[in-house]
């Protein structure tokens, strides 16, 4: 946590500058390869066939003591269970960097503007642990649970324990609140980093946008928007962003970040304003002359 007082405050933020952006690039990589990698793994996973599901379903008779369908797929996962967890656990280092940047930027909000909620500070760190967590969690009770149901009879009774094993539902508990703390932290900390100027509207309105693609995944299956918002913030804390860095963030107020319309329009307005005088003191000069000249013969 920062520390108390404007100039001890900035002073932190610049020490934990570097370390957030870092946090923020590598969330962003690792979030982009854990799908990616994740994607390649299931890739040739085996699909079941409907029409078979449809035909045992027609047969007279319980079929919970069948052999299940899902055989083939339950062997691939044992068979790539090493994939599956490497892909999970780049993941789970995606969403702890996140949680790391977003607490950063956070605190750095708060500073700026009070109104932003103090326990927003610590919904990101606290809902990426938990999803963190969730994530392996799920991927290692799957992987149990599969082989306990390859080293038994493999039946459809069998099968429909997989889902329902303890550790699992465990997993899932768990995932639920940290998702929400997670995406409603992004919400409040874009919503309030843009009104205080750290963040351009363009970055605001597409962090708020990635809070709620966690918990409404909608689009393509890669987290493009949330991998380049990631990216984006650790070009914003080191200093690079395209134009330089808002003012906001070498004080301790809100200053409203301006964009370049914005300044160009300013400055046309100036302009317009500098050049109004111009006509009204060159058409008044000749009348000002023209009263001089009648006073002067006036007194002659």
């Amino acid at each position: 946590m920062a520390a108390t007082g404007t100039a001890d405050h900035l002073a932190w933020e610049a020490r934990q500058r570097r370390p957030a952006a870092l946090a923020a690039v590598l969330a962003a990589v690792f979030t982009f390869a854990g799908a990616v990698y994740g994607g390649l793994v299931f890739a040739d996973v085996p699909r079941g066939g409907l029409l078979e599901s449809l035909e045992r379903g027609a047969q007279p008779g319980p079929v919970q003591q069948l052999q299940s369908l899902r055989i083939p797929v339950y062997e691939f996962y044992d068979d790539h269970a090493a994939g599956i967890l490497i892909s999970s656990l780049l993941r789970a280092v995606g969403l702890l960097g996140m949680g790391w940047a977003l607490t950063y930027l956070a605190v750095a909000t708060r500073a700026r503007r009070p109104e932003l909620p103090r326990v927003a500070q610590y919904l990101p760190i606290i809902g990426a642990v938990l999803s963190a967590l969730a994530t392996v969690l799920s991927t290692v009770a799957t992987i149990f649970s599969v082989q306990d149901f390859l080293d038994g009879p493999r039946t459809v009774t069998s099968a429909d324990e997989i889902t329902s094993s303890g550790l699992l539902v465990t997993a899932q508990l768990i995932n639920l609140p940290g998702l929400l703390a997670l995406a409603l932290g992004i919400v409040l900390i874009s919503l309030n980093a843009m009104r205080s100027g750290l963040l351009s509207r363009f970055m605001g309105v597409l962090g708020m946008i990635t809070g709620a693609l966690l918990v409404f995944p909608i689009g393509a299956p890669l987290p493009i928007v949330q991998c380049f918002w990631l990216l984006m913030l650790g070009v914003l804390f080191l200093g690079r962003w395209p134009g330089g860095t808002p003012p906001a963030w070498s004080g301790s107020e809100a200053i409203p970040w301006v964009s370049g319309a914005e300044v160009r329009a300013q400055r046309r307005r100036a302009a317009e304003a500098d050049e109004e005088p111009a006509p009204e003191r060159a058409a008044a000069g000749p009348a000002r002359q023209g009263t001089a000249r009648k006073k002067r013969k006036r007194r002659t």
